[in-house]
């Protein structure tokens, strides 16, 4: 079968000839019609991630159709349009992941291949109002989005919510789950597009966090926050607390701007402000997504459908983080 592999760190991302995985005790092959990118799969490339090992073949999202399933499994699966929840082994403990948690596309190969194992714990019912390209931008993405907003910052009617960082594919997940839970969301974006983008997505503004005193043209026009969806971090986190009302929730689910440096205590103590780490999502998380989904017929952002034989364009796309939502493979 065709699979994307990464041979080695920064090695260009080759389309190559592998062998079919099988379906052993507990597990379901996939034949897979669409998978999405992440950049956790470019960190990977990168050799910027932890538990690195290669060849690999990467990839954490994907939706298709169950080719075939090992002892154990239901063979009503067989032939069902699919997505797969890429969290495993999250553990009984909701509130936080277990030693053996790990995420599909590392370790284990992942969803850039024509078919794809994995325990059939993980598959779920496609959402029915979802082609398989708008399905697979889903998983990870969405679930990351779905536990930072609902199970940790658990936002409620009536709330105010900003999500920094607007046109990510997290970021976009949030707004679109905030928006269609009827709380007022706003952004910020490093692109006047994206911001133009989010409001026609029912944001009622935002500001570009690269321009002076961003902070306070945020602060004049929507006033303080209930609940912050943050995937930077950085040196410039502490406006994020300064723009935090009395009693709101900061949910952190990355670090890309780097160590949030100079952070003032008092502000978080006497605002009585609540910091929640958030790391992509329990089963149950999973299972509410979708459900979420399907009852507010959310549809995920596609930038691009690229082929598969067309990969290194995608990462490349995905390295210049220029996209609006998701960029997908089709097979």
């Amino acid at each position: 079968m065709k699979a994307i592999l990464f041979e080695s760190k920064d090695a260009p991302v080759k389309v190559a000839e592998v062998g079919l995985p099988l379906a052993t005790p507990g597990m379901a092959l996939v034949r897979v019609r669409a998978a999405a990118l992440n950049h956790r799969d470019v960190w990977i490339l990168k050799g910027q991630y932890a538990g690195l090992r290669y060849p690999l073949i990467p990839g954490s999202d994907a939706a298709g159709v169950v080719e075939s399933v090992g002892v154990g499994v239901d063979g009503n699966w067989v032939g069902r349009e699919v997505i797969i929840n890429p969290s495993h082994l999250w553990g009984a403990n909701e509130a936080v992941q277990s030693s053996d948690y790990k995420i599909l596309g590392l370790p284990d190969n992942g969803t850039m291949a024509e078919v794809v194992a994995v325990p059939a714990r993980y598959l779920f019912d496609k959402p029915f109002h979802l082609t398989f390209e708008q399905a697979s931008a889903l998983p990870l993405a969405g679930l990351t989005a779905f536990r930072a907003l609902f199970s940790r910052c658990r936002v409620q009617p009536g709330e105010k919510v900003l999500i920094t960082g607007i046109g990510g594919g997290v970021a976009l997940f949030a707004l679109q789950f905030a928006v269609a839970s009827g709380v007022e969301a706003w952004v910020t974006s490093g692109s006047e597009v994206k911001i133009q983008v989010a409001k026609t997505m029912g944001a009622q503004g935002g500001v570009l966090y690269s321009q002076l005193d961003w902070r306070k043209t945020l602060q004049a026009a929507a006033g303080g926050f209930d609940v912050i969806i943050d995937g930077a971090g950085g040196p410039e986190f502490g406006e994020l607390l300064n723009l935090a009302n009395p009693g709101a929730r900061i949910a952190i689910y990355g670090g890309t701007a780097g160590s949030m440096e100079g952070l003032s205590p008092q502000k978080i103590f006497w605002k009585q402000v609540s910091i929640l780490g958030s790391t992509m999502g329990s089963e149950a998380d999973f299972y509410n997504m979708l459900r979420f989904v399907e009852s507010k017929g959310i549809v995920p952002v596609v930038d691009e459908v690229i082929s598969l034989d067309e990969a290194a364009r995608a990462f490349d796309k995905m390295t210049l983080g220029k996209q609006i939502g998701k960029i997908v493979l089709s097979f």
